[in-house]
């Protein structure tokens, strides 16, 4: 069966995947769902004894969201001959992903000088842990290692709580998307130059960029950011709000809006409070404003709230548990999920890429592969006989 083209934006590129868990996947996730012939390249069954980590549930729905859209071939490159092979696919491949140990790639002979000398113009992207060097370089990065070590478990929480992880792959996630914008950047480049290159990012670098104005504000002004609950660290009134029947987010940051807000509250009194005079005295005054705003907002219902607040140009919005998300009016218009029937008889829910290409969109148009699915037909793209692909099965090669 004829492989159905995702998009056509990254239809002529060709990306052997030979990451695995999270990061990796994510980052080429992306780039399939806009197109590119992504080859998800694994090893057979039981050879990783971590397989589990990141093919043992291919039916459910994380592997199948993170996964879908892609080809799968297995290859043992701890057998003669594999490396040949992979080496054959890299000469007309666009792009490698890998999140190996840094040190794995060149024990294998797949670092990029020696992929470059099979393809110059190929681009390797590695994503590891800590960096590919440097005296942290060879430890396993795992997601909430890096939320430690970044500095995002520290600001996360209430107020005297403890390190707290956030509820997401943050580190994971954010490395992926850097990898894929990097790996974007070097396609570009290439068009000029004609040279590949070899991308990397680690989830601690990722992570820490992520934490952005935190960061920005330690190093510049010495600033130290510290775990300030459902508050926002230097906005006011900005955070979680009691009403009479739950819970809203209220983002009344900037002078424009705190007009806005007084004169909603029919508090204009405010303006003239000497507490309350810029958003800086507002922040170190927050304790006492947040009581008064209380008083208030306990009058009328979360819908009441968030609807009068935005209608009056004031930042609102409800808190929502994750069946509330999807029921959302606006979710929904923007058509962040679609459906895919299985083979295996199951309909699956994905989530779509949120980034949208109004010529050439995203789409999700095939189901996460079966383990090896596409072996024989990629090795016979790859110009090897019947009779070869044969052999490599029973030498174990694939």
């Amino acid at each position: 069966m004829p492989k159905i083209q995702a998009s056509s934006a990254l239809a002529r590129f060709r990306v052997l995947d030979l990451s695995r868990v999270r990061a990796g996947p994510n980052c080429v996730r992306m780039l399939t769902d806009f197109g590119a012939d992504v080859i998800r390249i694994e090893p057979p069954p039981g050879v990783d004894p971590n397989e589990a980590m990141f093919a043992a549930n291919r039916q459910g729905g994380d592997f199948q969201n993170i996964n879908r859209n892609k080809r799968s071939m297995t290859l043992n490159l701890k057998q003669p001959g594999a490396l040949e092979i992979l080496m054959r696919l890299v000469k007309d491949a666009d792009v490698v992903v890998e999140n190996w140990r840094p040190d794995v790639k060149s024990k294998l002979g797949l670092d990029y000088e020696s992929l470059a000398k099979v393809n110059p113009r190929i681009i390797l992207a590695s994503i590891s842990g800590f960096g590919q060097d440097g005296p942290l370089a060879a430890r396993p990065g795992f997601d909430q290692i890096v939320q430690g070590m970044g500095g995002l478990m520290s600001v996360t929480g209430h107020v005297g709580s403890g390190p707290v992880r956030a509820g997401l792959a943050v580190a994971d996630m954010s490395a992926g998307l850097y990898a894929a914008l990097g790996i974007l950047t070097a396609l570009l480049e290439r068009e000029v130059s004609g040279k590949g290159q070899w991308v990397h990012a680690s989830l601690l670098h990722s992570q820490i960029a992520m934490m952005d104005f935190q960061m920005a504000r330690y190093l510049n002004e010495g600033d130290l950011p510290v775990q300030v609950g459902n508050d926002h660290p230097t906005s006011s009134p900005m955070g979680l709000f009691e009403a009479k029947d739950g819970v809203f987010n209220l983002g009344a940051s900037g002078e424009g809006n705190w007009l806005r807000l007084c004169r909603l509250l029919a508090r204009p009194e405010w303006l003239n409070e000497p507490d309350y005079k810029d958003e800086p005295l507002r922040v170190k005054n927050r304790d006492r404003l947040t009581i008064e705003l209380a008083k208030i907002f306990l009058q009328r219902s979360v819908n009441e709230w968030v609807t009068l607040l935005n209608d009056a140009g004031v930042p609102a919005g409800p808190v929502y548990t994750v069946p509330e998300v999807f029921e959302d009016e606006q979710v929904k218009h923007l058509g962040v999920t679609t459906s895919l029937m299985t083979d295996f008889g199951k309909e699956m829910h994905y989530i779509n890429q949120p980034v949208t290409l109004e010529r050439t969109p995203s789409r999700v148009v095939a189901q996460a592969p079966g383990w090896g699915q596409h072996t024989d037909e990629v090795l016979s793209e790859a110009g090897y006989s019947e009779n070869e692909i044969r052999q490599f099965h029973a030498d174990a090669v694939v």
